[in-house]
């Protein structure tokens, strides 16, 4: 199926890392530009040239999300350049942190609502407006399992995850108007070419992801890709008519099961 990405360009906050770039492949082989986004300079530009190589078009942007007039002058910068971005997907996001609410670092609460959640206000809100005025725009926000369901042990990053869910959500009340879809994909772990590993295999690698794996109907976690190609048709003319959804990439591990 062709989705009709060639005359549009795609920013992917968080662009270097797993999903992130995994994502900015896929888009750039359905023909968008994309701009690789990451605080992180030199992954980004990887990413990019490596698009490049393979005959696609990129631009690496480095950009600090949780600083405001970075965020939009490099919007500026960026629309002024492309005409404007048609695809946001906000990818950017902690998931290092581990704590109850007793004993979470007051600090690291702090960091991931700067990033999860502010980060991704920031750089929406900069380019959000653009997309109503043209009539056309397709924004993926990344959640989590965790912030659908819950995560124990995970408070900062279940409670961000879960209010990218809300905001995700309003974001397609807002744009359904205007041509502006907002969509919300809730990923269980992603672990690459170690989700093809036997339980007993994985085991060796982390246990935590073979007891998910063992609970997961499908039998195995996720890859990259699996997220990425989702990304790419919520991006299309195609899905034109899909807004306001929380879409889950789970191997239906979050089904209830006896």
């Amino acid at each position: 199926m062709d989705f009709g990405l060639d005359d549009k360009t795609a920013l992917v906050t968080g662009g270097a890392g797993r999903i992130g770039s995994e994502d900015c492949y896929t888009l750039a082989e359905e023909g968008a530009e994309v701009v690789v986004l990451d605080v992180n300079k030199d992954g980004a530009k990887d990413v990019a040239d490596e698009i490049e190589e393979d005959g696609g078009d990129a631009i690496a942007l480095e950009c600090d999300l949780t600083d405001r007039e970075a965020v939009s002058e490099a919007v500026e910068d960026l629309q002024d350049a492309t005409g404007g971005v048609d695809i946001l997907v906000n990818n950017a996001g902690m998931v290092d942190a581990v704590g109850t609410v007793g004993d979470l670092d007051p600090d690291i609460w702090d960091r991931d609502m700067t990033i999860n959640l502010t980060g991704t206000y920031n750089i929406t809100r900069e380019i959000f407006p653009n997309m109503c005025d043209r009539g056309f725009g397709r924004i993926i926000t990344m959640s989590s399992l965790a912030g659908w369901e819950g995560g124990y042990g995970q408070i900062s990053y279940s409670t961000t995850k879960a209010g990218l869910i809300g905001f995700g959500k309003t974001l397609a009340l807002e744009g359904a108007p205007e041509g502006v879809t907002s969509n919300i994909l809730a990923p269980t772990i992603v672990v690459g070419d170690l989700a093809e590993l036997p339980h007993d295999q994985l085991e060796n690698v982390n246990e935590h992801w073979a007891d998910i794996a063992r609970a997961t109907p499908m039998d195995k976690l996720g890859k990259e890709e699996d997220v990425a190609n989702l990304v790419a048709y919520l991006s299309s003319e195609q899905a034109e008519y899909i807004t306001g959804q929380v879409l889950g990439v789970t191997g239906g591990v979050d089904l209830f099961t006896y």
